[in-house]
């Protein structure tokens, strides 16, 4: 059984989505029960948190042993126990964080603090609440009030309301930092941690400026992306789509900082993350570069600048294309409120982002192609379109294979499909029907942390040396 209602889509996006994973091809295989278990399974996994929290490790900076040491102190000082931590075996500059929960046990106090949706699934994946996420706090609440916190899933509250009696999520409780006044002054907008979460539903610990040169908090399959596309040292590498700038970070770390990453991404302010974020892991190797992918391939020498795009073509070793996608992926995501219409946007982008990154990419070069969404149309039908429209591209396979193989559906065959990983965390039971995960043996909990994860694709390609792609 769940604890929080299954994710919510606009009736025409879920039944859109249902016939994905009712194609001919799964059901003939599986059957209609089965694939129709999947599915809703897949929903209720979709709006809850993932059962580990994974950190991977600056190792250009410190050893995986000293930055595990130091994050194992730091855990005991702020959850005031020893947690295990795990390093995972072959993701080797991983470490995760099993994750305490849902607690069904908590009390519910009468004071209730209503935040957005986005600060609520921040808070049950470890962090405490920033003053700018809350929408609604009691009339009276002072700094040291116990509260309840719940998450407004629709975006129906209004900022400032005193009172919300609209559909809410309890998420846990906490003390107050801020009274009501503060939050919601007339000066503008207040920064800062208003309530310390004292007892989330999820148990997970805040990363917030843990350690921010060591440590960076990355999903389990995005932290696998960098290592299946296999970076080495001296090798010229573009991130097409960088932003946030955690891969970007993770390929330099990768390379030991000895050779060229390039950053790219069409956001100034989000270029500027990415720079950031290389400052604090100390990396030199990257350059960031505020531009539209879809555009980074020369059209002539003269186009070329010293550093930055647009690029020749066949000037890269390595292509990481981690695509703008419908993001259906994530978790924990309790309403996903965009239509049809914008879910199935993506596709058409993202072939012109590929066409550009096989353009680029020098024979015998990799390119990997990833998407944290759960589409076909953005997964495996973009890899038939790839080996249809680039003869030049052969899949290849991918180390580590840490999720399951490609969907069904796309017209692949089964060996493309072994060739393919996808993250699908509807194949894992919700773990309040299993033995708590403390409990499980370390290979059980490494096993169960590659499959309750966020819903995750990645496709790795390898460029031949015929002449035309």
């Amino acid at each position: 059984m769940s604890f929080f209602p299954k994710l919510k889509l606009h009736v025409e996006v879920k039944e859109h989505l249902r016939g994905v994973f009712q194609n001919s091809e799964l059901v003939s295989t599986l059957g209609v029960q089965e694939v129709e278990r999947r599915f809703e399974s897949l929903l209720v996994c979709l709006s809850h948190p993932p059962a580990f929290t994974t950190v991977r490790i600056n190792t250009h900076l410190i050893s995986v042993e000293s930055a595990k040491q130091l994050l194992t102190d730091e855990l005991e000082k702020q959850l005031k126990r020893k947690d295990l931590i795990i390093q995972h075996p072959k993701l080797p500059d991983v470490l995760l964080v099993p994750v305490n929960g849902p607690r069904r046990d908590l009390e519910r106090y009468s004071s209730e603090v209503i935040v957005g949706a986005q600060c609520g699934n921040a808070v049950l994946r470890g962090a405490h609440v920033f003053a700018p996420g809350i929408l609604s706090a009691p009339k009276n609440m002072k700094v040291g009030d116990a509260v309840s916190v719940l998450s407004d899933i629709e975006g129906k509250c209004k900022r400032g309301a005193k009172d919300f009696l609209g559909s809410k999520i309890f998420i846990g409780n906490g003390t107050a930092k801020m009274s009501r006044s503060e939050i919601f002054c007339a000066n503008g907008l207040v920064k800062g941690i208003s309530i310390w979460m004292t007892e989330p539903v999820y148990l997970s610990p805040s990363f917030d400026n843990l350690l921010p040169s060591f440590l960076f908090l990355q999903n389990l399959p995005s932290s696998t992306v960098s290592h299946v596309l296999g970076p080495t040292f001296g090798e010229r590498i573009l991130d097409m789509c960088a932003a946030p700038g955690g891969k970007t970070t993770h390929i330099a770390a990768l390379m030991h900082d000895q050779g060229e990453v390039i950053a790219l991404d069409k956001t100034p302010n989000k270029v500027q993350k990415i720079m950031e974020s290389a400052e604090v892991l100390q990396l030199k190797s990257i350059k960031a570069f505020c531009f539209d992918s879809t555009k980074a391939i020369a059209s002539s020498k003269s186009e070329v600048k010293p550093e930055g795009p647009p690029f020749l073509a066949e000037s890269f070793d390595r292509i990481l294309l981690d695509a703008p996608c419908s993001g259906m992926g994530q978790r924990p995501n309790m309403v996903y409120s965009w239509s049809l219409k914008e879910v199935k946007s993506y596709q058409p982008l993202q072939r012109k982002l590929l066409n550009v990154a096989v353009k680029l990419l020098k024979p015998g070069g990799t390119l990997v192609y990833s998407t944290c969404t759960i589409t076909l149309a953005e997964n495996e039908e973009q890899v038939a379109w790839v080996l249809e429209s680039f003869p030049s591209l052969r899949l290849q396979q991918q180390v580590p294979h840490l999720g399951g193989e490609g969907m069904m559906g796309a017209g692949l065959s089964h060996e493309q499909l072994k060739l393919l990983q996808r993250f699908d965390p509807s194949e894992v039971a919700l773990k309040n029907s299993c033995k708590p995960i403390h409990e499980c043996s370390t290979e059980d909990m490494i096993s169960l942390a590659n499959k309750d994860t966020i819903g995750f694709f990645i496709a790795k390609f390898v460029k031949t040396d015929s002449a035309s792609s």
